[in-house]
């Protein structure tokens, strides 16, 4: 299943200013002084080649619970990333709504999966499949709500997002341990479910922070998550009430507190275990994975829009800018690759000793996959799954490189290379199920060593090459902010013609998603919610500003595509 294990987030990294002079001239905090430009869309109108920014003119009216509260709303829209309507009743009914007949099936799914506690919406469950054993499948997962939660407030139903909001919250502030080991503050739960006493006609909630997983692995991605959705709320809503609570507040700087301490690390990246993420098992993305540098930029960019600048709030933010400069460096100049820089590296001399060295990790050319020279394409490029010292991960991940491109860790450049990317290589990465967890598959004696002879990561299955139509929702938010719909209109025909016949699996397996996976569950929520979010993007493109970050307009690039690797 796509949810259980993870790493515990008290990773510690140093957070030191770049040295480029170039860099030194971005300042994130412009984000918070810009005044809000006007912004607007026309719904029902095509994107099939405009950006997200060049639809924009001015606002709706706004209903804000005080204007105190909702300055950083307002500076929130300076992000220049159109602020989605709210009042979608239901999207079966509205007029001029071309549903596919697999749009009110997956609403019914949606709704049969909902969890309530003391008579309130707090989540979804992960999976409505009776056939199978259930595991963990019947916990309302943080990941796996985040689809859920948008399409909630899409469809303008934004209490189950509170609630659940505040719930987990809740949870945040429980002992948390693991055999005789104590788990930082802020740690998020990985997942929750409602136990009812029927004794005592009581009901409460059980977390799992990690201690019940599979690999007892703590969840970092969660707390980013849930600032994620957090901001998203307050986008949508138009309300900032929920994010000025002292207690939405303090669990923000919990959150990042365990990030942003300072310890032994030289980069701003987040050091990790397997199992920390999405790749919820041993698949070898320990050391800097993609997926949880992606996250981690974003969910401080939009800490930096919810928090309060005074009081502790203050220094955190302080914090926050700091970071941002050096990740968004460290990623852009060391994760990229596209030819240019493949060929750089394939040239690369070692034991490099001084400070202008070239070959900055010692990576050893001879180390290159060979696969990698004809998966990338003449003018594509993607951040690859991870760099450490002397290794080098080429795997494509797909959900680390559609956050990289709506958080604006991708250039703009970097960002319609990607896109260029999963046109040019639509066979490997989409097929005939959207879309690919990871590429290529690890085979053979690699996947014994790597996987430990995982029987579930077998090649081209789950997490080791599967392809999972929960990141539907994902592609579709990055090619609406790249202004390229008609690729995210292209995966969902693909996703339409098998996805509701077969029930909404988990995943598929298979070099192209041609089977339902071995072990997937049927009728899986965040499958069924991925689509339902990527068919409302694509009808009101709005939506996208809840999940989606502009670059500051007043920053100049770091650096171009070609020049990434000899800054």
């Amino acid at each position: 299943m796509s949810t259980f294990n993870y790493l515990n987030g008290d990773a510690t990294t140093k957070s030191a200013d770049s040295t480029s002079d170039d860099f030194d001239d971005i300042d994130f905090s412009k984000l918070l002084l810009e005044k809000p430009r006007p912004l607007n869309i026309e719904r029902l109108r095509s994107l099939e080649e405009r950006s997200l920014t060049e639809l924009s003119t001015s606002p709706p009216p706004r209903n804000n619970a005080d204007n105190a509260s909702s300055s950083r709303v307002q500076q929130d829209r300076a992000d220049n990333v159109v602020s989605p309507s709210v009042g979608f009743n239901t999207p079966r009914s509205l007029a001029g709504f071309e549903s596919h007949p697999m749009v009110g099936e997956a609403w019914d799914a949606l709704r049969r999966s909902m969890v309530y506690f003391r008579g309130q919406p707090v989540g979804t469950i992960a999976a409505v499949d009776n056939s199978e054993e259930k595991l963990n499948y019947d916990q309302v997962f943080v990941r796996d709500f985040v689809p859920s939660a948008l399409a909630f407030l899409m469809n303008g139903e934004p209490d189950i997002v509170k609630n659940f909001l505040l719930k987990t919250l809740r949870l945040q502030s429980w002992e948390k341990k693991i055999d005789r080991f104590q788990l930082g503050e802020g740690v998020m739960p990985a997942s929750f479910k409602v136990f009812h006493d029927p004794v005592r006609n009581y009901e409460t909630l059980i977390a799992d922070f990690g201690e019940s997983a599979i690999g007892r692995v703590a969840p970092v991605d969660s707390g980013f998550w849930w600032i994620i959705l957090l901001r998203a709320y307050t986008k949508s809503t138009g309300d900032s009430s929920l994010a000025d609570m002292p207690e939405c507040q303090k669990g923000i700087r919990l959150i990042l507190s365990l990030c942003l301490s300072e310890g032994f690390d030289t980069f701003p990246t987040l050091l990790c275990a397997d199992g920390c993420c999405m790749i919820d098992r041993r698949m070898g993305v320990y050391g800097y994975p993609i997926e949880i540098q992606a996250l981690f930029f974003m969910s401080l960019r939009c800490a930096l829009l919810l928090l309060k600048h005074e009081g502790e709030g203050k220094e955190m933010v302080e914090q926050i800018v700091k970071r941002l400069h050096a990740l968004s460096y460290h990623m852009r100049s060391y994760f990229w690759l596209d030819l240019k820089q493949l060929n750089d590296i394939y040239r690369y001399k070692t034991e490099e000793y001084s400070h202008t060295a070239v070959n900055k990790f010692n990576v050893i050319p001879d180390s290159l996959p060979e696969w990698v020279f004809d998966f990338m394409p003449p003018q594509g490029g993607f951040f690859i799954g991870n760099v450490s010292p002397a290794r080098m991960d080429f795997r494509w991940f797909a959900l680390g490189n559609c956050i990289a491109i709506l958080s604006s860790l991708a250039t703009p450049e970097q960002s319609t290379a990607i896109m260029d990317l999963i046109e040019a290589r639509w066979e490997e990465l989409v097929g005939e199920m959207p879309l690919k967890v990871c590429y290529p598959a690890i085979e053979n004696h690699e996947w014994k060593i790597v996987t430990g002879c995982d029987p579930k990561n077998t090649r081209w299955s789950y997490h080791n090459g599967g392809s999972w139509p929960v990141l539907l929702w994902l592609l579709t938010a990055a090619c609406i902010k790249t202004g390229r719909p008609q690729i995210a209109r292209r995966a969902i025909e693909v996703a339409e013609a098998r996805l509701h016949k077969d029930n909404w699996p988990e995943y598929y397996d298979g070099t192209v998603g041609r089977y339902v996976g071995k072990q997937a569950r049927k009728c899986q929520t965040w499958s069924i919610a991925g689509y339902l979010v990527a068919k409302m993007m694509l009808e009101d493109p709005s939506h996208v500003g809840m999940v989606a970050l502009e670059e500051d307009k007043q920053m100049k690039p770091v650096m171009r595509r070609s020049n990434s690797w000899t800054c």
